[in-house]
């Protein structure tokens, strides 16, 4: 029985999920749910279900696989990492995995402050370049769920600044070769791959 992933009908925290579960084969179904225009941003399509779906802590983005019903996206992703061995191995590397997640996560909802945050952003992308260094993923030649993350908040500070990366080589490959992953690609390619909008309406910036 596939999986069901819940979320808004933009790809927001939704997408690493879906790029980890289209990457690992998972077998899913998707369940979107629309937010209604200004000024009301009408959220009856969730407000009416969020509580019959069995979730402990209901929010946005949810997974629902059998028994398990898991909400926060940095949760999914590692019940989904954890399955398929897309974690740190050794204590060092789960340290970084740790530190990487939740600073990449930070940066993420900061692109709603969209003036403030491009201010800072070279100074940003200059620390995650040095991280990377020449290698392939954050962790070292192994790829793992917090090169998702990493890839989509990159992704979505070329919407915003679409030159951003033009002084970070190394960040434009590490963008590239993701997208190169045979699987990613085949992905951006269907019909379920949704690229905008970034943020729902309500949020500052978002939808452009």
């Amino acid at each position: 029985m596939p999986m069901t992933m819940g979320y808004w009908d933009i790809h927001g925290l939704a997408r690493a999920i879906c790029l980890l579960l289209e990457y690992t084969d998972s077998s899913y179904k998707e369940k979107k749910y629309r937010m209604g225009d200004a000024p009301d941003y009408d959220r009856s399509q969730w407000l009416n279900e969020n509580f019959r779906l069995g979730l402990d802590f209901p929010s946005l983005p949810y997974l629902i696989d059998g028994a398990h019903k898991i909400t926060q996206s940095n949760i999914i992703l590692h019940c989904i990492a954890c399955r398929h061995n897309l974690c740190g191995e050794t204590a060092e590397e789960k340290i970084w995995e740790d530190i990487l997640e939740n600073q990449i996560i930070y940066n993420c909802m900061q692109l709603k402050l969209k003036p403030e945050y491009l201010e800072v952003l070279p100074a940003t992308l200059k620390l995650y370049s040095q991280f990377l260094g020449k290698q392939p993923w954050f962790l070292g030649d192994k790829i793992t769920f917090v090169d998702f993350i990493a890839y989509d908040v990159l992704e979505r500070n070329q919407v915003f600044e679409p030159k951003c990366l033009d002084t970070f080589p190394n960040l434009k490959d590490f963008v590239s070769r993701f997208e190169g992953l045979e699987k990613i690609s085949t992905y951006m390619k269907s019909s379920h791959f949704l690229p905008r909008p970034v943020f729902t309406q309500m949020a500052v910036g978002g939808n452009k």
